[in-house]
């Protein structure tokens, strides 16, 4: 043992496994047990590292590296770039001279993306220290800026160029390399779930999250696409003729929550955009006509017929856009008035107004019921809108909302459908916690929807510390503040068993891309942030959370909500009373011909759920959302808690490996 270290002895000299009442010592080597009895020497546990998230063994790159025929000697080292982020580093002696190239490609054969070296550099001789043994601090460090940045590799094959071709449409980027990192260029979860709609539609390739994240690159995915069971992608069929469709299992919650007291206006759908430019009034409303007859969403109404909710769609829908002049202090007025209920048998259910403040302004303003809508629709509608004003000719639609209803029923009896089932069911089994936030004012008997927001913002520099903590643990941005709103929500309610509902945009099907509709589901997000843990740590447990979500993410919420053990009540939402939201549609990048569209703040005095935090990461740092019950919360409760919630961002991004204990919600 070791003298007065009783700690560090317990740790080094383990009970034997095969010997009762002896101990082994545990020398730090790492070996790996052949089938034949032979134990195979790797290297050293402490050159194991990790990066990105993932646990690398060196050790196994060098053997990988050594089994090339020309290769005499390698060592890799993970090298510090600054910034607390590392890259892969092979150095290595060869018969002749041996292009990188070769070598990515050789050690590609065998390890996964994530293990390839970013860096090789060839030397004559590795340096010794005096004991013979490879001396790693007197080994060249690679030049950070030019290693910082993987240099452009063209696609090589068929599969990367489709890949790759696959990236820049989702990316929205000209080009891409084979090396280039997803997560690194632009990516997030959202475009992550587009990419791989889009790969299962080009190669009839399964691919999940999980498998995204283990291998961001062109190349690191063009192998797990070659390598995957294939299967012929399924199409969305048309649905036949009928007199009314089915609903799909969102719009059948909605149109019973619609019926709700208080609920009139809570699934609306608002929006306001700033027009700076010369318009052309009727040419816009010729456009929104158009945009009619494209969508069925837009034509279509619900009622009850024998016993079931239903949809039927019209062939035509009257429109004419609402148009008024003002000042810009009357426009609130004007706003508050436009966001007025829909009737849900009656057409249209999108409405459309226009304030004109001057010749070159404007205010666009638009309200559609979620029933027939949600934000990734949004987007569509206002990409659409611009290309139509431009003189774009659109593809047309293969399929339309209803097509995709009916669909949804015949998944509902798919084996896939009853894989996500059981891992909805595992992740919330037994008693469902109950999150009890400290309230201003007691919980009405009946649910209330009166709400109201305050808005902030995370300037650059803490919002780079955030990202670069996500690259450091593999995750997303989305993972790290999923995980912090957790942790903020369990020290204000005491509780360590937190779950947070968390949209989703439901497009995971590629025919769907460009189909108005609700498609949006939500995910229960269940984690455990208990005091013990390291926020890396907890992140990590949220981390395997969320991966795990996406890839079950087609299962509907509502039928859930029938399928857990949910405590009725009348006062709350079942599931979770608070959620997290992430934008990633990017609104501020769109033009029409000749005009910019930037959106308008406004009022909104609703609110779905106990405490909503929405967050849109931005070039200039992070804007938050905070929309609040205000039948449950005060104003200024909400104002001091959002003060707690920028001082627990800025305490884990301080020390990030800190346990949750430790981290307190403002200045002790």
């Amino acid at each position: 043992g070791y003298y007065n270290r009783p700690e560090l002895t317990e740790e080094k000299f383990v009970p034997h496994p095969f010997k009762d009442g002896e101990r082994m010592y545990k020398t730090g080597d790492l070996a790996r047990w052949l089938p034949n009895g032979d134990i195979e020497f790797i290297g050293r546990i402490d050159h194991q590292v990790k990066i990105r998230g993932q646990r690398i063994e060196l050790g196994e790159i060098e053997h990988q590296l050594q089994s090339h025929d020309r290769v005499q000697e390698s060592i890799v080292l993970a090298v510090d770039q600054g910034a607390g982020d590392k890259l892969l580093c092979a150095y290595f002696v060869g018969q002749g001279e041996i292009s990188s190239q070769e070598l990515r490609e050789h050690t590609a054969k065998d390890l996964p993306a994530y293990m390839i070296p970013a860096v090789f550099i060839q030397m004559d001789e590795l340096p010794l220290t005096g004991n013979g043994k490879i001396d790693r601090r007197a080994l060249p460090v690679p030049d950070v800026n030019v290693s910082a940045g993987v240099s452009y590799v063209a696609p090589r094959n068929e599969t990367e160029q489709k890949v790759a071709d696959i990236w820049t449409e989702v990316l929205q980027v000209e080009q891409v390399g084979v090396y280039d990192q997803f997560f690194e260029i632009g990516g997030h979860s959202l475009a992550g779930m587009k990419l791989l709609a889009l790969i299962h539609q080009e190669f009839g390739a399964e691919l999940t999250l999980k498998e995204l994240f283990q291998s961001p690159t062109v190349e690191g995915l063009a192998q797990a696409i070659v390598s995957a069971d294939k299967e012929t992608a399924v199409h969305i069929a048309p649905a036949k003729k009928q007199e009314t469709y089915p609903v799909s299992s969102p719009q059948k919650r909605m149109y019973v929550l619609q019926q709700l007291e208080g609920a009139e206006k809570s699934y609306n759908m608002p929006s306001v955009l700033r027009l700076k430019g010369e318009l052309d009034i009727e040419k816009l409303n010729r456009v929104m006509r158009r945009l009619i007859d494209r969508h069925e969403a837009f034509r279509t109404t619900f009622e009850i017929k024998d016993g079931e909710t239903v949809q039927r769609i019209w062939d035509k829908a009257e429109f004419e856009m609402e148009y008024t002049e003002a000042a810009e202090g009357e426009t609130e007025g004007i706003i508050d008035a436009f966001i007025r209920p829909f009737k849900l048998d009656q057409l249209p259910l999108v409405r459309m107004a226009l304030i004109k403040l001057s010749d070159a302004e404007h205010l666009l303003l638009f309200d559609m019921h979620h029933i027939i809508s949600d934000g990734a629709s949004v987007g569509v509608l206002i990409e659409e809108m611009s290309q139509l004003y431009a003189e774009e000719t659109l593809e047309p639609l293969r399929i339309q909302y209803k097509d995709y209803s009916v669909w949804q029923q015949q998944f509902i009896q798919s084996e896939l459908y009853r894989k996500q089932e059981d891992h909805w069911l595992k992740e919330l089994d037994g008693e469902l916690p109950v999150l009890t936030l400290p309230t201003d004012y007691s919980r009405p008997a009946v649910q209330s929807f009166e709400g109201d927001r305050i808005t902030f913002s995370l300037e650059e520099r803490q919002t780079h510390a955030l990202r670069k903590l996500a690259k450091e643990t593999g995750s997303t941005m989305y993972m790290v503040l999923l995980a912090s709103y957790s942790a903020f929500l369990s020290k204000l309610s005491g509780q360590n068993d937190i779950i947070v509902g968390s949209p989703i945009a439901g497009r995971s099907h590629a025919d769907i891309s460009q189909v108005i509709g609700v498609f949006v589901n939500t995910l229960a997000m269940r984690s455990y942030p208990k005091g013990e843990k390291t926020f890396t740590a907890y992140l990590e447990e949220v981390k395997d959370t969320a991966l795990g979500a996406f890839g079950a993410q087609d299962y509907p919420f509502e039928e859930l909500i029938g399928k857990v053990q949910v405590q009725r009540d009348t006062s709350r939402n079942p599931l979770f009373d608070a959620v997290f939201s992430m934008q990633n549609a990017n609104v501020k990048a769109l033009t029409m011909e000749g005009i910019e569209l930037e959106p308008h703040p406004f009022e909104r005095n609703s609110a779905k759920f106990d405490i909503t935090l929405t967050a849109d990461e931005t070039e200039g740092g992070l804007e938050f959302v905070l929309e609040y019950n205000t039948a449950l919360f005060k104003p200024e409760t909400i104002a001091k808690w959002k003060t707690y919630w920028l001082h627990l961002l800025q305490m884990i991004t301080a020390n990030p490996d800190q346990k949750l204990s430790s981290l307190s919600l403002a200045d002790e």
